[in-house]
């Protein structure tokens, strides 16, 4: 059987298929960590980008700027920790902050892990095939449901069929 009903379902899936696609990628990446024997995660990748950027940073600003929930940053960071991947403190003027920032190892590590990752983002744009297009859709996708959420729309759609 070679169907495929996402495909087939077309738009009505389009967070299936993104989560297929995103899936199918972040699993590729994950094995080729652990054929190199990186004791890394792919979903990591972004915590270590933007405390290289940004120096130490707290769980609150981590979480807003990476536009994933706190509880979903904490539970990475303390992943990422307890392999010593990440260096976690109080804040000195708050106790209730925690501050991270990148561990010796990490830094130690960085040009092996950006070499990875420069692999990565070639890959990833042979498979767009040079055309980064979709980056526009996907903005244009973010800021309409900034302006108006998708519970709200899907509400209303809801509503009108009952009409």
């Amino acid at each position: 059987m070679n169907n495929d009903f996402i495909k087939e379902l077309g738009y009505k899936a389009l967070d299936s298929r993104f989560k297929r696609i995103s899936e199918k990628m972040a699993y590729s990446v994950k094995k080729l960590y652990k054929d190199l024997d990186y004791d890394i995660e792919p979903n990591w990748y972004l915590i270590f980008m933007i405390l290289r950027d940004k120096g130490e940073l707290s769980l609150i600003d981590i979480a807003e700027s990476l536009g994933y929930s706190h509880p979903s940053v904490v539970v990475t960071v303390k992943k990422m920790a307890t392999k010593d991947y990440l260096d976690v403190k109080k804040d000195d003027s708050d106790k209730r902050k925690q501050i991270v920032s990148l561990s010796p190892k990490a830094l130690r590590l960085m040009p092996e892990f950006e070499m990875l990752w420069n692999s990565c983002e070639a890959a990833i744009l042979k498979v767009l095939q040079e055309d980064l297009t979709i980056l526009k859709y996907l903005d244009t996708i973010e800021a309409s449901l900034e302006e108006t959420s998708f519970y709200y729309r899907f509400k209303q759609e809801y509503k009108n069929q009952l009409k």
